[in-house]
């Protein structure tokens, strides 16, 4: 039961998402290509969390569908940043961690295009 609760849990969800990036981008190799990339992936991944946690102090509807649309724009960035350090990486062990992590970007995407959708009215 208290797993369950967890995955609608979007604070703990898109914190945890956070720390597995983190882990992550730490365990991939550093040069000259990767580098700017991991920067991109933390900065964006990390602020889907610290933005939704911002929606839910908004002070007024508008603030919050702002910070909730941030939250997409911020998930959508990601499955990029994604999608490009996937071609970067040679080990099957960090492809396998990348397309998890693109799993649940995808995922968070879909949930606050849906709280987008659904707060416009």
């Amino acid at each position: 039961m208290n797993q369950l609760k967890n995955i609608y849990d979007l604070e703990e969800r898109t914190t945890r998402f956070s720390n597995e990036l983190i882990i992550f981008c730490k365990s991939l190799p550093k040069d000259v290509i990767t580098i700017p990339i991991i920067n991109q992936l933390i900065r964006c991944g990390t602020s889907i969390g610290a933005n939704y946690r911002e929606a839910n102090g908004a002070l007024s509807k508008k603030d919050f569908q702002n910070k909730i649309f941030i939250c997409k724009k911020e998930a959508k960035e990601t499955l990029y940043w994604l999608e490009l350090t996937g071609k970067t990486v040679d080990s099957e062990k960090q492809k396998e961690n990348c397309r998890k992590l693109w799993k649940e970007a995808k995922e968070l995407t879909l949930i606050f295009s849906k709280i987008t959708y659904s707060t416009k009215n």
